[in-house]
Order: C-alpha cells, then structure tokens, then sequence
C-alpha cells in the first residue's frame, strides 16, 4: 500500500499554448533541431500503434498542412521501412507545405510513397488503421471541406483511428467539438497532457490516451506551471484524510451535517442527499424539510435526524447546532424553499449548494454572504448558464472558464458536474477522471451533495485551506463509487446504487 499522504498531487495537464511554447523553447533556446522532434513524436505514435494493432497490414494517414500532418508524413516513412501498405492522403500541394512539415512530406516521397487525395481513398480494408494527423490543437471553429467530409468518412469506416496529438475537430484547450471531430481509439498527445482531453466533449473522442513526452529534459517541463490537474480515485484514496478512523473515536469526531430541502412532493432528493452524507461518514446527520417528509425520510434512514420547519425560527436552532450545511435537493423555488435560503445564507457556516439553491441564488431574490463563509457551489450546465446569465451552449464552449467566472462571482470553490467534472476556484482547477455515462439519471447530484458535506464536516480542522483538495476527493468518490456500482449495467444505473459502493470504497 503506498503511504498516506495529506493530498497526493495529481497528473499535471497543461493548455496547447504551453505546449506550443514548449516547443519553441526547445528549438530556439535549447538548440533542438524541429525536424528532430517531429521524427521522435512520429516515432512514439507509430510505436503504440504497433504495440496495439501488431496485425495490422496496411494504414490509411491522413494527413493536414501543419506539423501535425508532418508527424503523420513520417509515420508514413516508418510504415514503409517496416513493410505495411500506406494509403498517404492530403488534399493540398506538397511544394506549398512548409518547414518541417514539407521536410517530412518530402521524406516520404523519397520513401517511394505517393499522395492521394481524399476522394481515392478505400476504405473496404480489413487489419487497416486511420492515422489521424488532420488538426493539431491550433484548431478555431469547426473543420472546412474537404477535411469536415473526410473526418466523417474515418468515423464510419468501422476501422481504428490513432489520434496524432489530438483528435481533428477537438479544441485542446476547452474540450469542445464544433462540427465534426475524428472518434479516436487512442490519441498519442505529444510533449504534455492537454487539459480539453479530459472534459467537456473529450472524453467522447480521445479512446484512451497516451503522453509522448519525446526527449526534452524533465527539468524544463518542470519550470512549466500546469493549468490544472487530472485526478482520481485511485490515487485520492491513499489521501491521509480517508485513513482509518482510531480505536477511541466517537461521533462528535466526524462533524454534524444539516441538509436543507425536500419541499412538498421532493422527500426523495434530500433522503439520498442525506443517506450519502451518512454513508460518506459523518457523525452526525440531521435533515430540515417539510414536516410531511419526516416519516419518509426516517422510514428509508432511520439513522437520519429528520425536523419538519415550516418557517426561518424552526430551523434556526438546527443551523446553529451544525457544522457544515448543505441546501438545495428538493428545495424549490416558492417561498418556503426562499424562506430556508435566507435563514442559511444569515449565518456564517460552511455552505455547499446544490438544484433549487443556486437557481434561487442566480435569480438574485436572495441575499447572499458567500465571500465571508466557505462555500462550494455543483452547478450542472444548465444551473451553471443561469448563475452566469448565459446559455448552456455558451457554457460547453469553454467549461474551464466558466468555471472561473462563477467562482469569482460568487466568491466559492465550483463544481462543474458532466464528463470529466472540473472543480476549482479562480486560481486552481482539477478534472475528474472517474465516471460514466450511467451517472445521466435524476437523483446522482443529490447524492454528490451528500457526499460533499460528509467529506467535509469530517474535515473542517483543514478547510478552508484544503477546501479545494477535500472538494476534489469528494468529487472522485462519488465518480468512483458510480463506476463501481455501474460493473452492474450503466443503463439500469440509479443514485442510491450509489450508497453501498460508497462504503466499499471507505473501508
């Protein structure tokens, strides 16, 4: 078992502009030669190719005008020396490529290779692999003709595709997809892990990825600062914060959580949000809602301290007792569920904010403190775009910053729920790596709500300087308690699976 440490530290993954200047670096500062460290990302990319398709025969590379279509000239020189059929496809005059593109492009005709266009492909080929080498991450808005036809030509053919540096069509810094974008098996990114792999559309794309981070000194990448980290389970769980509990502890150790919500007709949300913060393990769990709720949360979680409140001096003494509160499954819109907004957002305590809470919040009916509390706000895109007054297209576009925006608006650490949930503030940003689409089911943020405030209260001697990487922790629990539960169908998939597996995953 690996030790305990307060917070391992995750993959560092950085913006194509990083890397572009990575490779400038290393060309006019460190003496590399470019045409050097085309042939090695070439190199690197045919290699796992190789590795993962060791009976392919022939390959079909298709190839752009940039040096991303120069590392797929070259693997087309590799695929010569090494006896496989290539198809070498690029709609364009080799004489107009430049620098080491053309160097590469070059190479390969010496190779004895000829070009086709497009349109002469054929792609009724069995043991054939797509090369992808279309679009490097320098890509603005959706792919032009021919390219846009050629891409969808790939995605149907039926064939495997490696992805050269980034699937063509993806955005490497937001993870975005406008148009059409190459449906990758495996993408081989070169030099440093591009964050938009990771989020947004990425995930969809990008199959498995592997980092070739060719010969350039560990030393100089270090000097680089990421812009955000990929995390997981499997990592987080040696976190110290998860290590067994002592042989003297008592409930009193574990914080006492209030969540808030579950107006008339929504017992549901907040009994799975509760359920979650019990099963996450805190102390104590106490629930104010509706008092027609109380029977049915105590029925479904007898271990849950459930109060009906009609009104902001019911609920006071609940708030003062807490530790840190969590308010929105269930909540509402109507004037009792403004009415509980209010009373929480009068003190001071810990906050996580879930549904009806950040849309009341966006509706600006309420008047909020979150600068003076911590705060953590799981907006979904939709309750993202209401918080920021946009659209949700608007926020798919570029997810990192959104996120940034919200939480400098709102002065809170931000959860971004959808693939590869991001969490962070204005300064820090990582990306959850676990996950599945099964989590697509109503009920799975109440239960990320449950486990957050769990997390939390056990926590509160560290926050809010560790705010971030408790939030983090959350997160990927919560991920990877539906990745264990899903083992048994993703499609009948629901967020109380969700409660076991959470106990497996802690003990």
């Amino acid at each position: 078992m690996k030790p305990l440490t307060l917070f391992p530290t995750g993959q560092p993954l950085y913006t194509p502009n990083q890397c572009q200047a990575l490779d400038r670096t290393c060309i006019d500062d460190l003496g590399f030669d470019g045409y050097e460290l085309m042939q090695q990302a070439a190199q690197a990319a045919f290699g796992v190719l190789i590795s993962e398709w060791p009976n392919a025969h022939s390959l079909i590379i298709l190839c752009g005008k940039g040096n991303n279509g120069g590392d797929g000239f070259e693997m087309a020189s590799l695929a010569c020396e090494h006896g496989l059929g290539v198809q070498l496809v690029f709609d364009g005059k080799v004489d107009e490529l430049t620098g080491e593109a053309k160097q590469a492009a070059f190479h390969a005709l010496d190779n004895g290779l000829t070009v086709i266009a497009s349109d002469q492909v054929n792609w009724a080929l069995s043991n054939c692999v797509i090369v992808d080498a279309l679009l490097g991450t320098g890509i603005q808005g959706p792919p032009r003709e021919p390219m846009a036809s050629l891409i969808q030509q790939a995605n149907t053919s039926g064939l495997p595709i490696l992805a050269v540096d980034i699937p063509s069509g993806l955005n490497g810094l937001t993870g975005c997809v406008v148009g059409e974008a190459i449906n990758a098996h495996i993408t081989v990114t070169m030099l440093l892990n591009k964050q938009g792999l990771y989020t947004g559309d990425g995930p969809n794309y990008v199959g498995q990825v592997r980092v070739a981070g060719l010969a350039v000194p560990k030393q100089i990448v270090k000097t680089i600062s990421s812009s955000c980290e990929l995390q997981n389970w499997q990592h987080l769980k040696h976190a110290a914060i998860f290590e067994p509990r002592i042989a003297t502890s008592h409930k009193g150790h574990f914080g006492h959580v209030l969540l808030v919500g579950g107006d008339t007709g929504m017992a549901g949300a907040i009994s799975l949000a509760a359920s979650a913060a019990l099963r996450s393990g805190a102390g104590l769990v106490s629930v104010a809602t509706r008092p027609e709720n109380v029977s049915i949360v105590v029925t479904r979680q007898p271990e849950i301290m459930a109060h009906g409140v009609n009104s902001v001096s019911d609920i006071k003494g609940l708030i003062e007792k807490a530790s840190v509160i969590a308010i929105g499954p269930g909540l509402g819109q109507g004037s009792w569920g403004q009415q509980m907004l209010q009373a929480v957002m009068a003190s001071e305590k810990p906050v996580v904010m879930d549904a009806d809470a950040l849309n009341l919040l966006a509706s600006q009916k309420i008047h909020y403190n979150l600068s003076s509390r911590i705060s953590v706000l799981t907006p979904h895109p939709g309750e993202a775009a209401r918080l920021l007054n946009t659209s949700t297209a608007q926020i798919g576009q570029d997810r990192f910053k959104a996120l940034q925006e919200i939480a400098k608006l709102y002065s809170s650490e931000v959860v971004l729920k959808g693939a590869g949930t991001l969490v962070g503030s204005s300064v820090q940003t990582s990306i959850c790596q676990d996950g599945n689409p099964g989590m697509a089911s109503g009920g799975m943020g109440d239960v990320l709500t449950g486990v957050l405030i769990g997390i939390m209260a056990q926590n509160e001697a560290i926050l809010p300087s560790d705010l971030h990487s408790v939030v983090t922790s959350a997160v990927c629990l919560h991920s990877a308690a539906a990745d264990e539960a899903a083992k048994a169908g993703q499609t009948s998939l629901v967020a109380s699976d969700l409660l076991n597996t959470i106990r497996q995953l802690l003990n």
